[in-house]
């Protein structure tokens, strides 16, 4: 089932040319649609689906700086700041709220790494605190369960995902950004060497410029084009409970548990590291790349055989651009959630706080999550194809980074200095053999 989504008009005349053109209606392609559109360029942005259709309505909704990976904290830092910004932009509520974030450990191992990310944190300008037990019963008086240790970030946030990208859309296009949904990009025209065009259903664009925020799509459109991007998809499931008592104002990660007090009142729930790897052709591509990752995460991940990979068995990677696309047949992808997860979660949350016998689960919902080797995302220009930019790989982290991601995909298509130093998210790090990072500590 599909989570809830505020839905945004489109414009439905298709410009004959833009400065850049966007593809991929999620929160990294809205954000950098907004961004690029305030330097001053034309912007269109092209979406197969609805905007924020996909993962950027099925998250937690969590906007946080704890427990990123050094290369990230930056990016989540400037996300902060932008997602006040453009939500006061846009005449619209997204959701967001400082309202803080607290995980919680009963392992003394992780309490000690913590305790080295908070360190690594305060040299970016991020002030996280490492609590006591004490600490913790002070601020969740309600929890049973004894804890050795917790990480505090105040200054962190929440948005609700419902909302949020259909409002940053609109300060968007506030800004002149033109907005095209059910409009599915078919692929790129290039001339001399370089990008000139992108096909859509509904028409070509021209344009010398293109930024693909495609998410889980986003391998399968360069393949299109002879550029390999090693993607792995793990299919993860959360839900919503009905109205409850405020045990947070904030969110709250444990192994057992992950939540984010609501706007209606519930909780978004969902269990930490837990998901569905489906085994496809796709993913035995990248199998080798994708192997030390899965040798870290494997205790919470469902390896399945199912369609996809008879339909992948079967699909045409090289489609011709007068006629329909994958990217039609899928117009938003909606993996059924795993109750098994949604039971286990709802049964450990209550069992940890008693105040909230009787709140059942109002709706549960699956998403696709986009995941690279490292886990870091790619933000970046493809040097075999002037003048076409990824901005992808979030693997999970996509929504509350998403504004400043945005903000650095519009620095590296418009050609100016990058906010942050990009080299992090270099996308030849994933295809010249180079070791990559172990996943960050979250």
């Amino acid at each position: 089932m599909s989570p809830p989504l505020n839905r945004i008009a489109s414009d439905e005349r298709l410009p004959e040319a833009a400065d850049v053109v966007i593809i991929g209606g999620g929160v990294i392609g809205v954000s950098a649609a907004y961004h690029l559109a305030r330097k001053g360029h034309s912007v269109a942005l092209v979406e197969k689906g609805h905007v924020g259709a996909e993962q950027s309505s099925r998250n937690w909704g969590w906007c946080r700086q704890q427990g990123r990976a050094r290369a990230e904290i930056p990016l989540a830092r400037e996300a902060l700041r932008l997602w006040e910004e453009m939500q006061n932009d846009s005449g619209q509520d997204a959701g967001f709220r400082r309202t803080g974030v607290l995980f919680m450990t009963k392992d003394p191992a992780e309490a000690a790494a913590w305790e080295r990310w908070a360190a690594i944190a305060r040299d970016e300008q991020v002030h996280s605190t490492v609590l006591t037990p004490a600490e913790i019963a002070e601020r969740l008086p309600g929890n049973t369960e004894t804890w050795v240790a917790g990480l505090h970030t105040p200054s962190d946030g929440r948005a609700e995902p419902s909302m949020a990208v259909p409002a940053l859309a609109a300060a968007a296009r506030k800004h002149g950004v033109t907005l095209h949904q059910g409009c599915a990009a078919r692929g790129l025209e290039t001339a001399a060497g370089r990008v000139s065009a992108v096909v859509t259903e509904k028409g070509r664009i021209r344009t010398s410029a293109v930024l693909l925020a495609g998410g889980a799509w986003s391998s399968l459109f360069c393949r299109r084009h002879g550029i390999d991007l090693p993607i792995g998809l793990v299919n993860a499931t959360a839900c919503r409970t009905t109205a409850a008592p405020e045990i947070t104002t904030g969110a709250l990660g444990t192994t057992d548990y992950c939540v984010r007090r609501r706007l209606d009142g519930g909780f978004t729930l969902a269990l930490r590291g837990r998901g569905t790897v489906e085994l496809t052709p796709d993913l035995i591509r990248y199998a080798r790349t994708f192997w030390p990752t899965y040798l870290q995460r494997r205790k919470g991940l469902k390896v399945r055989l199912g369609a996809s990979f008879f339909s992948q068995l079967m699909r045409n990677d090289k489609w011709s651009l007068d006629q329909p696309s994958p990217f039609e047949a899928e117009r938003v992808r909606d993996p059924l959630p795993d109750m098994s997860l949604v039971e286990e979660a709802l049964a450990h949350f209550v069992a940890s706080n008693p105040a909230l016998a009787g709140v059942e689960i109002a709706e549960a919902w699956g998403g696709t999550i986009d995941s690279t080797p490292d886990t870091v995302p790619v933000i970046s220009r493809v040097e075999t194809l002037p003048g076409f930019t990824l901005a992808t790989g979030f693997s999970g982290h996509g929504f509350g980074i998403g504004p400043g991601a945005g903000r650095l995909a519009a620095d590296i298509v418009a050609g100016d200095t990058p906010y942050v130093d990009p080299s992090a998210y270099d996308y030849k790090r994933l295809i010249d053999g180079r070791p990559l990072a172990p996943v960050g500590l979250f």
